[in-house]
């Protein structure tokens, strides 16, 4: 479909390295007849590596790229998720590199967390690579890839073919546009070495700093940092890029939310209630990490939990593209629904139907101009909308009432003139308060830590599944609740054997610790 729909080159990368992920995609791409990209992930530093005998080796690297180049990849690339290489270790392996495979085209992609992105990436240029990544200047630096213009002004345009002066205009344009979202961004002000402690992605930064805060971690997020290094020594030091990135962001949020020390959960992890995606993890969902699991951690984690040995999809029943259609067009209606919509779902389901959900709702939002669309719009404020071809909805917002019972409230606009009027419900409690209305809250049950059996949430957030009922039997580490936070699922499980006396919620509540 991605091949049909004008994708020409495929980067195919496996978040682990894992062998048998990496080769399936490739042939997947070799069979669709699309250019294949056949990528390394890159952690650590090569030169320490290969210098002390580390897992990161020169000849981890080679040996992984020399079977990929015989599987028949028609590029080879390394992808330096967080931003590690430094001018010494990119020349060191992009040299071995190219000195092994002279005739195949190498990439490389990295993030300037650090500040020094465009020296290795001049370093990787030197040493023989074909292609490194950039971004435009407005966009560029800290967590996202080095200035596209300082690496055509230190290059040259006889050696990458682009001008400063060409790449300006561009330039200019995004600025204006980010602007538009810099409320999504993280934050940063400069480059930050830490990365190379961490050795957190650039691409993961913004988004874990953003769930960390949902938790109430804002304050704590030095902690969270040094955390995510911890938890990256607990799972065996293993490259980091989605998903395996979010297995070790998800562990060292619990790591500070917990208050625990790395050797405690070790000892402790039988009766902790771990994020799913760890659990996952431990049971070869992913695939097999460099150098295998940890243990005893993993098998305290899993305890009799199933294990998948060799590639996780291998085991997976045959996929009925055509029953799952028959299903969607049930559920959300024949209309409009493609053959891209029927592979989204059988990827990611959950996604599809929030999508759904919120498009049946609501409607295609597409045609809403981005600002009106993630900020609300000011009094007296108009912004047009083309609808569809040739038709241009005038929409001014007016004025929104008073609070209603039920924290309903009426929104007061203008559509090409003609008043309209759209009762909404006001979700915002603080807002309530100001305005005079009396917001509804309720004081759940805590539980008790000093009363055995009394289970709360790990993490404030959402209740997604309860699993339990009154009066059921469970055993110790049996699952009771699910909770997700910012998607961060957290199994809630049994601290000891019993009868279930109680459940003190139902899915959709909101939870707090």
């Amino acid at each position: 479909e991605a091949k049909d729909a004008g994708v020409d080159i495929f980067r195919v990368f496996d978040s682990l390295n894992y062998e048998d992920n990496l080769l399936f995609g490739l042939q997947a791409v070799i069979d669709a007849g699309g250019v294949a990209q056949a990528t390394i992930c890159y952690t650590g530093d090569v030169v320490a590596q290969t210098r002390d005998g580390g897992k990161y080796t020169l000849e981890y690297y080679l040996s992984l790229a020399r079977t990929l180049v015989e599987h028949g990849t028609h590029m080879l690339a390394v992808k330096d998720m967080a931003g590690l290489l430094t001018p010494e270790s990119a020349t060191m392996l992009i040299g071995a590199l190219r000195s092994e495979f002279p005739d195949v085209p190498i990439a490389v992609h990295t993030h300037d967390t650090s500040g020094l992105g465009v020296a290795s990436m001049l370093a990787c240029a030197d040493a023989g690579a074909d292609v490194v990544d950039g971004a435009l200047d407005s966009m560029s630096g800290m967590t996202a890839q080095p200035s596209l213009g300082a690496l055509a002004a230190s290059l040259g345009p006889e050696r990458c073919g682009l001008r400063v002066e060409d790449i300006w205009p561009l330039s200019l344009y995004w600025e204006q546009v980010r602007r538009v979202y810099c409320g999504f961004e993280a934050g940063l002000r400069s480059g930050s070495s830490d990365v190379y402690l961490h050795e957190m992605p650039g691409g993961q930064y913004t988004n874990l700093k953003f769930q960390a805060t949902s938790l109430g971690l804002a304050e704590a997020w030095d902690d969270v940092k040094v955390a995510y290094a911890t938890a990256n020594r607990m799972l065996g030091d293993i490259p980091k890029v989605t998903p395996s990135s979010k297995v070790v962001g998800d562990l060292a949020q619990f790591i500070v939310s917990s208050g625990k020390t790395e050797q405690e959960i070790v000892d402790q992890a039988e009766q902790l209630s771990f994020p799913s995606s760890l659990v996952d993890y431990m049971q070869g969902m992913l695939g097999q990490p460099p150098g295998g699991f940890p243990e005893p951690l993993r098998s305290r984690v899993l305890g009799d939990k199933p294990r998948v040995e060799g590639r996780p999809g291998a085991s997976l029943p045959p996929a009925n593209l055509s029953a799952l259609r028959q299903q969607l067009a049930q559920k959300w209606g024949e209309e409009g629904l493609a053959q891209r919509d029927v592979l989204s779902a059988a990827m990611y389901q959950d996604v599809f139907d929030d999508y759904c959900r919120w498009r049946s709702e609501y409607c295609d939002a597409a045609p809403i101009p981005t600002r009106a669309f993630v900020a609300p719009l000011e009094q007296d404020e108009e912004i047009s909308v083309q609808v569809s071809k040739g038709r241009i909805a005038y929409v001014k917002f007016l004025a929104k009432g008073e609070l209603l019972p039920g924290n309903e409230r009426d929104l007061f606009f203008q559509l090409n003139g003609v008043p309209r009027v759209v009762r909404v419900t006001d979700r915002t409690a603080d807002q309530a308060a100001k305005d005079g209305g009396k917001a509804t809250s309720f004081a759940r049950e805590k539980s008790d830590p000093n009363e055995i059996g009394s289970v709360g949430a790990p993490l404030s957030g959402d209740v997604v599944k309860v699993s339990v009922k009154p009066g059921q039997l469970v055993k110790a580490g049996e699952e009771l609740v699910v909770c997700s936070a910012m998607k961060m699922e957290t199994s809630v499980r049994a601290s000891c054997d019993g009868v279930v006396r109680h459940v003190a919620v139902v899915a959709g509540d909101q939870v707090k610790t």
